[in-house]
């Protein structure tokens, strides 16, 4: 019986990394990632853009619903990995329908009620999972018996009713899923289980390179079946550049500081970590990212193509407002995600932001390609100050004795 349970379930070891399954199952994110870009651009208006970031708040659940099980069981191995495989076959399906999830369109199945069922699916079988693999875990069976309880009953209930709904009724009821659902999880204890703070950081770090990879990605689609040119090579390079600076931010020494403070704590602390840190804090980093991906994509089309716009043109509005309050929003998830875990305030970061929320009249002004150049230069400036101006404690960090 015992060597059955190991077969069907095998617990995730002290130290463990990530599992190619894992990186499988985020190509489905990826995919996600790109719709919701998608449907943004599709229409820049306050309410559209409400849409987008309540998709990127469903499809964000499923995710971290999955990164916190394949830190209990491995992810390749018996049970679990079939499950893995349902659940990614929910997930893409989900993502294939987002441009339908508000309103169904003409032809086929009804887009919103599928959605809904696609989400369903997922988190089931991850509540299955979940479940299965605290048989022998009172507290922790305790713990996904009061998750799962009103986690189901809000955040998949009510996306179900909303499908059957349209205008603000629908808005209202996605908005109760998706915050009902992340309360109820800060309220329902701290009685889960980590048992690889290694894997639970690499996870996570994984996403932001997942998300930030969109918004590469945004930048070719922004010019894709244009001839190459001279503006659009430098926006090019100043969207990479952005990213890249972006990538710096969080793994040069913010990912390295949360990742020891989870390894060091303890019981609930380190619990406390894992999901105010890492399942709150990354989300609205994932947002920040993928707001810029919208901004980057506008500004490409501006510099690109011609016909329609011509290089003195002003990035405005929303297309704007999400380039820099993307970054913004970014900045601020990352001293939040800091703080919490070391109790430290990067108050250059801070600045940063507010600096760029100053900026956001002149970049009204400018061309759009000299707003990207703008924000590029301000981030530069953050990051050569931040290596300069903290090199000692920044080199304790990445080679002191931290790393062992």
């Amino acid at each position: 019986m015992i060597g059955t349970k190991r077969v069907r379930f095998q617990p995730v070891a002290e130290g463990a990394s990530v599992t190619q399954l894992e990186l499988f199952f985020d190509l489905v994110l990826v995919f996600a990632f790109t719709m919701v870009t998608s449907l943004a651009a599709s229409e820049t208006s306050a309410k559209n853009m409400l849409r987008a970031l309540l998709v990127i708040g469903v499809m964000w659940w499923v995710w971290i619903a999955y990164s916190w099980v394949a830190n209990v069981v491995r992810a390749d191995e018996g049970l679990t990995r079939v499950a893995m495989f349902v659940a990614m076959g929910g997930a893409f399906l989900a993502a294939l329908t987002i441009p339908e999830a508000f309103q169904d369109k003409a032809g086929g199945w009804f887009g919103p009620l599928v959605f809904a069922i696609a989400y369903l699916i997922v988190r089931l079988v991850h509540l299955w999972v979940f479940w299965m693999a605290s048989a022998d875990d009172s507290q922790l069976r305790g713990q996904v018996v009061r998750w799962g309880f009103g986690s189901i009953a809000i955040g998949t209930t009510l996306l179900v009713i909303a499908a059957m709904t349209t205008g603000a009724v629908q808005i209202g009821l996605w908005i109760a899923a998706i915050v009902g659902d992340m309360l109820w999880t800060m309220l329902a204890g701290e009685d889960w289980r980590l048992n690889s703070a290694t894997h639970f950081a690499e996870r996570h770090g994984l996403i932001i390179i997942v998300a930030l990879g969109e918004s590469i990605v945004s930048i070719g689609i922004g010019v894709a079946g244009l001839p190459i040119s001279w503006p659009i090579a430098l926006a090019s390079m100043l969207g990479l550049a952005v990213s890249g600076l972006l990538w710096w931010a969080y793994f040069d020494v913010a990912a390295l500081s949360v990742e020891h403070a989870l390894k060091n704590a303890e019981g609930q602390r380190q619990i406390k970590i894992a999901r105010n840190c890492y399942t709150y804090w990354h989300f609205p980093m994932v947002v920040g990212i993928i707001g810029l991906s919208l901004g980057l994509k506008k500004v490409l089309y501006y510099v690109g193509d011609s016909s329609a716009h011509t290089l003195r043109d002003a990035l405005y509005g929303i297309p704007l407002y999400t380039l820099y309050g993307g970054v913004v929003l970014y900045l601020l998830a990352l001293v939040g995600f800091k703080h919490y875990a070391t109790r430290k305030v990067s108050v250059q970061r801070v600045v940063a932001a507010v600096l760029l929320l100053a900026l956001v009249p002149l970049a009204c002004a400018l061309p759009a390609l000299a707003s990207l150049a703008l924000l590029c230069a301000v981030l530069v400036g953050l990051i050569v100050w931040e290596t300069f101006r903290y090199a000692q404690p920044r080199d304790e960090i990445r080679h002191g004795a931290h790393t062992a």
